[in-house]
């Protein structure tokens, strides 16, 4: 009897650095990262990037509520998939017990040596089926000893961007210490937005023609 056919690939997002696919191979779903159709002149930065992810995701070793790295050849990268929504999707309007789950998480990323470094985006905070929060898009993540200043500065950086989404959503459970560390800035932040921020906008807005996404984001 022959096996039926797998399903063909979802088109979940595409832009300048390459596709993501919902695949589906022998009943199983996963998403994959495909920069075959990256154009040339980003071939390298977008190589750069799904490198720096795969890393990552091989680091966290298919912690909970993370993506579990499958394959990663140079043209693309597996992971495993997890259904939910992206914040913005499915806002989790005065849910105290999501942003306490996600500081959680965040937490044990933390403490594998990972800052995410981009939960700025709402697109990479997940709201999954049962309500319960999940990480995804590592392509920025850094590795480092977990200890060290440099990662504890950006272990806070990412506390700091959570917090501005439960400002969003449920600003009347912050609690007093969390509103002093909103209002802390770090030299990190600040020169990020003195010199990396005008940078960034301009070649996303005027050369890749994106729009500013921090707060929407494709349902992975």
């Amino acid at each position: 009897m022959t096996r039926p056919a797998d399903p063909a690939p979802t088109a979940l997002k595409a832009d300048s650095f390459g596709r993501i696919l919902l695949m589906e191979e022998d009943g199983q779903r996963f998403v994959r990262r495909d920069l075959e159709a990256t154009p040339w002149w980003l071939r390298v930065p977008a190589w750069w990037l799904a490198r720096r992810e795969a890393r990552a995701l091989a680091h966290l070793d298919g912690m909970p509520a993370t993506p579990r790295l499958l394959g990663w050849n140079g043209r693309w990268l597996d992971r495993s998939f997890m259904a939910g929504d992206a914040m913005y999707q499915r806002p989790p309007h005065g849910d105290l017990a999501y942003f306490r789950a996600a500081r959680r998480l965040l937490q044990q990323v933390h403490r594998h040596g990972i800052a995410h470094n981009d939960l700025a985006k709402e697109a990479n905070w997940l709201v999954r089926e049962d309500g319960s929060p999940a990480l995804i898009d590592f392509q920025l993540a850094v590795i480092g000893n977990p200890r060290s200043r440099w990662m504890r500065l950006l272990a806070r950086e990412d506390l700091r961007h959570l917090l501005k989404h439960k400002r969003m959503y449920c600003r009347q459970s912050l609690t007093p210490v969390e509103k002093r560390l909103l209002k802390r800035t770090s030299w990190v932040r600040d020169l990020w937005f003195r010199t990396g921020k005008p940078v960034y906008r301009f070649v996303t807005r005027k050369i890749l023609h994106w729009e500013d996404n921090e707060g929407q984001g494709p349902k992975p």
